[in-house]
């Protein structure tokens, strides 16, 4: 028996934290990740030789924690990047972040004066209750540059009006930000905003490495990851899960359980509870919604296409929502002078009609995208590869707050489950905070007693800075 065992689902970067800090204190966890590697959405893809992200994964925090951690794991093989990436909106490429140059000679002075005399409005006179994402942008930036530079690619991604999006989503992912502190950063260079740095990490083959790392010190530590592994029941009586089902290969296994850790999507979580939760439960679980997103690598055969390493692309003449260049990430994701390797990244819901394109399909589109936006020939493109990732964002929708309360305070009553991570606390988390979220939760399972949720809601571990 083993009934102090600590079995983790998910091995992406909040579940790899959580193992390796088991690890590091003697326990001996056991990992079970669905997919073929280790990573999650923040995993590396290979084909031919090629490297790709899935998504793009900027290695930069504040967390001591985790900038330690990254260091050990990678040294020597993390290199500096300066970041170069741009806005392409109404056929013009605008530097992100803004310049003010750039910014002028594209929008013209008169768009620029109305961008201007809109913010001014909202100074005078701001919305007194900010409820949706429109709000929260509009009552910082004005109604006219929300339009400009928001909307759409808003849209694109979420799939769904920015009126139907909460505030809650804006103020974690662009804490810091106001027009003023744009514009001071345009001028002066000063800006301490995370999402907007000038310079961060990457490994030098993409961040596949990292959690490679993770899992090599974990195998080699007494723990144990188990690819191609997929919990399908967790069985629980008297408030604690006794025992996970899952699939390896072709076997159904059964293990028993001292403390589960979870990382996996939270309304997946609660459909494996055997017994059922209440209706009510359920019902939330079914609530909350997780966008999907898909990811077209075209090779290009052309030695240069455009400097950036990704751009954003608000523009309603094409469904690609952003665009990967993966060779400025890091030359050595690209293995053959003289091409290119570019990700056309779309966002979709999971079995909707984009999902089930065919790969032939996509490829096309991806190639023609790319072309009308006059970044490369679509003659020019020679292969392509295509991932699609489920569960990538959670949907912050105007019910999903009280969705996730309510699964919250349901888990509370199981003594020996935690839910990390992005998809596991469906909170946009980067990929610092999920990481943290997964040694916190070990941290746990000893004599800490960190509330993880409370944790994400704290500015020291968010991206606001006054301005």
């Amino acid at each position: 028996m083993h009934d102090d065992r600590v079995v983790i689902l998910g091995a992406g970067p909040a579940g790899l934290a959580a193992a390796h800090e088991l690890v590091n204190s003697g326990d001996s966890p056991v990992l079970l990740e669905k997919g073929d590697k280790v990573g999650g959405i923040a995993r590396t893809e290979t084909y031919k030789g090629y490297y790709f992200d899935i998504g793009g994964h900027r290695f930069y925090t504040k967390i001591d924690l985790v900038d330690r951690l990254w260091r050990e794991m990678l040294g020597g093989d993390f290199i500096k990047v300066s970041r170069i990436s741009r806005i392409f909106y109404k056929g013009r490429f605008y530097t992100y972040p803004l310049s003010i140059i750039n910014t002028l000679a594209n929008l013209g002075l008169a768009e620029s004066m109305l961008i201007l005399l809109s913010y001014c409005k909202v100074l005078i006179s701001p919305r007194p209750k900010e409820e949706t994402f429109e709000q929260w942008v509009s009552n910082r930036f004005g109604k006219r540059l929300y339009r400009t530079f928001f909307k759409t690619y808003t849209e694109k991604v979420w799939g769904i009006p920015c009126s139907e999006i909460t505030a809650e989503w804006a103020s974690q992912r662009i804490k810091g930000l106001s027009l003023v502190s744009t514009v001071s950063n345009a001028l002066f260079g000063s800006n301490n905003t995370k999402s907007m740095i000038s310079e961060f990490d990457y490994p030098v083959l993409g961040p596949g490495m990292m959690w490679q790392r993770f899992k090599e010190r974990i195998d080699a530590g007494g723990g144990e990851v188990c690819l191609n592994a997929e919990a399908l029941k967790l069985s629980h009586q008297h408030g604690l899960i006794t025992d996970v089902t899952f699939r390896e290969g072709e076997s159904m296994r059964h293990l028993s359980v001292g403390h589960l850790i979870s990382s996996v999507p939270i309304n997946s979580l609660i459909a494996m509870l055997d017994p059922q939760p209440p209706a009510d439960v359920v019902e939330a679980a079914r609530s909350l919604s997780y966008r999907a997103f898909i990811i077209v690598v075209l090779i290009v055969d052309c030695e240069y296409l455009f400097p950036d390493q990704w751009i954003y692309v608000h523009s309603r003449d094409v469904l690609v929502g952003r665009i990967q260049n993966f060779k400025n990430w890091s030359a050595a994701m690209v293995p053959e002078p003289g091409k290119s390797s570019i990700g056309m990244e779309y966002y979709c819901n999971a079995e909707d009609e984009f999902w089930l394109k065919s790969d032939a399909e996509l490829a096309a589109m991806a190639a023609r995208e790319l072309a009308l936006l006059g970044l490369a020939s679509a003659d020019d493109v020679l292969d392509s590869f295509v991932v699609r990732q489920p569960f990538a964002y959670p949907v912050y929708d105007r019910d999903y707050d009280k969705h996730l309360r309510i699964l919250r305070d349901f888990i509370s009553t199981i003594g020996n489950l935690q839910s990390i991570g992005r998809s596991g606390m469906h909170r946009y988390n980067n990929m610092d905070h999920s990481l943290l979220t997964g040694v916190l939760a070990a941290r746990n399972i000893g004599s800490a007693q960190h509330n993880l949720w409370e944790m994400n809601e704290e500015s020291q571990y968010l991206e606001e800075r006054k301005v």
